[in-house]
């Protein structure tokens, strides 16, 4: 029975390279031959949670579907087979000596915790507020990967947090936490592909091998818990286990199948009762309109909805060509942590790229043709006169100027005379500039650049 297992870890490295490959091809120009959203789109966390709190059904939702269909037959295949995080948490957890009595830890409380972290998501959902991005395996091994954030080594922590707990436990991250792990749980206990035992010596070694407690100490197993990971075939001396769909098979017996699960009916369905109760009372505030404190990716949705749809999932920011798009921690707002925003002064927003609105696996970022990218407005370049060289000591420097990618040039040059020599002036035309950000940084006047770019409707400085 080892085939299986050598099985499972084939399509574990298959999953896991094409994950690491399309992050990596996310970036100018797009040279990937799959999409860069592929991964979130059959994310039914991510997909369906979104479109809940935003009231919408996004493109590509039915890949999601799917997924889920497949859990109808096959179980959690995705967390033992496909999941790139799940698959990561088993490399780092194989690197641990092994305890069998340590690591066979099987309390039902604590697998019943990912249950109420789903919950939690989709009551905030119906609220209106999306928070799936926080637990998603998939955001979660998406942010870790890219290097190139200012505070990548605070989700560098945050990640290995994550996977440093199946040194402790096996696979505490998808038993006791993920969300997505718990949604396909609530679904496998009702699918067709089952373990079976026969002639069982009961000497355990499936139970005390198995990652995910699933076996039970009577040797009876939880469906729901169980990744088909193929262990238990492998580990069996007497070769009693197999899986297969008695359903369609009436020779096949059942040893002790525990198909009821981690969560009660009834706490289900006071969840469930919760959850339909909470959909009057979800934001009302939505779509009033919040003024930005920060350059967003052109053609980003309104600040309020665009939070909210946004999975955090550093596709925009893997695809900017200058690196310009970088995390949010608080300048947004405690819900806009992680959330992408346009940094002149490491990079500006291409005039010939369009790339961020076409990876965006929700919709945050809207996707343009480049014509329209172009006209889109990010914000607006102001000059401050006492620290620009051109104004404040009336040297040559036309930098922001020469380097404004409009055709029609956005800055302006005034020529004006002083005393002996005729000084060239730097003016921003307002109804022009788009506010991508190159002339902030390209403009040599340190530390403090002297032009600089502000969202729109923002409260300027008094030297502004």
């Amino acid at each position: 029975m080892k085939k299986w297992v050598l099985l499972r870890r084939f399509s574990q490295f298959v999953f896991f390279t094409l994950f690491i490959y399309i992050l990596w091809a996310t970036a100018y120009p797009l040279k990937g031959f799959l999409p860069a959203e592929t991964f979130f789109k059959i994310d039914p966390l991510i997909m369906f949670f979104t479109s809940i709190s935003e009231r919408i059904v996004l493109p590509g939702i039915s890949f999601s579907f799917c997924m889920l269909l497949l859990t109808l037959v096959f179980g959690r295949f995705f967390c033992g087979w496909v999941c790139p995080l799940g698959s990561t948490i088993d490399f780092i957890g194989s690197l641990k000596r092994k305890k069998p009595d340590k690591d066979n830890l099987t309390d039902r409380k604590l697998n019943k915790i990912k249950y109420f972290v789903l919950a939690i998501i989709g009551l905030f959902a119906l609220l209106g507020i999306q928070l799936a991005w926080v637990f998603d395996p998939m955001v979660i091994m998406a942010r870790f990967v890219s290097f190139n954030f200012i505070h990548s080594g605070v989700i560098f922590i945050f990640f290995l947090a994550v996977c440093g707990t199946a040194l402790l436990i096996k696979r505490f991250w998808c038993r006791a936490l993920c969300p997505l792990g718990a949604l396909y749980s609530l679904l496998a206990r009702f699918s067709l592909l089952r373990r079976t035992v026969e002639d069982c010596k009961e000497c355990k070694r499936c139970k005390s091998e198995c990652r995910m407690g699933a076996i039970k100490d009577d040797l009876s197993y939880v469906k729901a818990e169980c990744i088909l990971c193929m262990d238990c075939l492998y580990n069996c001396p007497e070769n009693a286990t197999k899986f297969g769909w008695p359903v369609f098979n009436e020779n096949v017996r059942i040893r002790n199948d525990d198909s009821k699960g981690d969560i009660s009916r009834r706490n289900f369905i006071f969840l469930l009762t919760s959850s339909f109760l909470l959909f009057g009372f979800r934001n009302r505030g939505k779509g009033l309109g919040r003024r930005r404190s920060v350059i967003r990716p052109p053609a980003a949705l309104k600040e309020d909805e665009f939070i909210n749809r946004c999975i955090r999932c550093g596709n925009c920011i893997r695809a900017c060509v200058t690196n310009g798009l970088q995390p949010v921690i608080f300048q947004s707002g405690l819900e806009g942590i992680w959330t992408p925003q346009l940094v002149p002064e490491i990079g500006y927003c291409e005039y010939n790229c369009n790339l961020c609105g076409d990876v965006c696996p929700t919709g945050a970022i809207r996707r343009l043709s480049l014509k329209e990218k172009q006209n889109v407005k990010l914000g607006l370049a102001k000059i401050d006169r006492s620290i620009c060289i051109a104004w404040a000591e009336n040297k040559q420097c036309i930098v922001c100027e020469e380097h404004c990618p409009l055709p029609d040039k956005a800055i302006k040059v005034k020529k004006e005379r002083v005393g002996n020599i005729t000084a060239l002036r730097p003016l921003v035309d307002e109804r022009l500039c788009i506010g991508c950000g190159i002339c902030q940084n390209k403009c040599p006047v340190r530390p403090v650049r002297a032009i600089k770019v502000f969202p729109d409707n923002f409260v300027l400085p008094k030297s502004f």
